[in-house]
């Protein structure tokens, strides 16, 4: 991203004024491990991505939040009073719904005008949702001094998702957001939000990010379906074992009660759930040992749970994974995100990388008529003022 390019747009969008401008970064994530286990009170390994959202914002006092961005045509000029009012299928919601939150908090906004550049590829399934919300949040959190930390603005964010935008997500995307730090990952209790960070030590391998360019838009997904599913799966158990959320019951506990559960789906869905959160907390005991080759067996066995009992992958998914595991010198491949599209996080050697991106690419167009996008991946921090201009 060429900031100065942003800053340029911002200007000649908006003109000159005596007020400081000020430009605020947050990034996308990949989850390394632990899919559709936040929002079940279970374990995430999220880390933050070196790209994300940009945000060139000034403060005004004219009563009115000016949104445009650089990746879209729709732009909004919206009094405060209408915060609260969507704009029907347009990206402005995130930020509005991060601006209703504060508005509820009693922060005083006076007016502001903004700028957004995302290089997260849209509907990608790396969270650029979440990091604009989460550069909204920091903003205005310290435009406006609301006083909140990064924990705080994860779940700010969340709620903007969840009540405004209308997806039913976890937290996960949010904290990776604003809590990422360089070269490690986030070992997160989604319960309690407990975490801590784990170097991300790969020994000569490197991390790959996979894009079907098969676009998936949450609102409309099965997402809130497995959701419900879920929630479904805890009425069920409660018969035998008093839980709010999946994420209580052990895997070995799992298996004494699943008889519980007489919807053979619904069965399957907690399967994956508990299963899973089992192997993040694995994996995160095998990364921080250095144990590479059994992480990446945890890689596949989450994807293969996704894709069996979660049935939230689909051919073009799977096909990048199975492609991906026929390449030597790959030892775990998965897909990362909600599902139903998006990207898949391999580890490849990083002498195969090139062999990697060539071959997988050319069969994955073979077998589905799409071209891949790849990415390697690089692990930054998480939400902060860049500067001012």
């Amino acid at each position: 991203m060429d900031i100065t390019a942003l800053k340029k747009e911002f200007k000649t969008r908006y003109g000159g004024s005596k007020a400081k401008s000020l430009l605020y970064f947050a990034p996308g994530r990949v989850n390394l491990i632990g899919e559709h286990t936040d929002y079940n009170g279970g374990f995430v390994f999220p880390c933050a991505l070196n790209f994300g959202t940009y945000l060139a914002i000034r403060k005004s006092d004219d009563g009115f939040v000016r949104m445009a961005s650089m990746n879209f045509d729709y732009t909004a000029s919206v009094p405060l009073a209408d915060i609260s009012r969507k704009h029907e299928g347009q990206w402005v919601n995130y930020p509005l719904g991060v601006l209703n939150e504060f508005n509820k908090l009693g922060v005083k906004i006076t007016g502001m005008e903004m700028l957004f550049y995302g290089n997260v590829p849209n509907g990608a399934g790396l969270s650029s949702s979440a990091s604009i919300e989460i550069v909204t949040a920091l903003a205005v959190n310290e435009i406006f001094n609301a006083g909140l930390d990064g924990v705080e603005l994860a779940k700010l964010g969340q709620r903007a998702e969840n009540l405004f935008v209308g997806v039913n997500c976890g937290i996960m995307d949010q904290f990776a957001s604003a809590m990422g730090k360089k070269d490690s990952a986030i070992f997160l209790d989604c319960n309690t939000l407990k975490y801590k960070l784990v170097p991300l030590k790969l020994k000569g391998y490197k991390l790959v990010i996979s894009n079907t360019n098969k676009r998936r838009g949450l609102a409309d997904s099965k997402y809130n379906e497995r959701r419900a599913e879920c929630d479904k799966a805890v009425e069920y158990i409660k018969k035998a074992k008093n839980i709010s959320l999946l994420g209580e019951i052990p895997e070995e506990e799992f298996y004494l009660i699943d008889q519980q559960i007489p919807d053979e789906t619904v069965k399957k869905r907690a399967r994956h759930v508990v299963t899973e959160i089992k192997r993040t907390v694995d994996a995160m005991q095998e990364l921080g040992s250095g144990n590479l080759v059994k992480f990446g067996a945890l890689m596949n066995g989450s994807h293969d749970s996704l894709r069996d009992d979660y049935e939230v992958t689909g051919n073009e998914l799977d096909t990048l994974v199975d492609e991906a595991r026929k390449i030597p010198g790959v030892i775990g491949s998965r897909m990362t995100g909600a599902g139903f599209g998006g990207c898949t996080v391999s580890l490849v050697a990083g002498n195969q990388v090139e062999t990697f991106m060539q071959t997988v690419g050319k069969n994955y167009t073979a077998k589905t008529g799409l071209k891949a996008d790849f990415y390697i991946a690089e692990i930054g921090d998480g939400a902060k003022l860049i500067g001012s201009f």
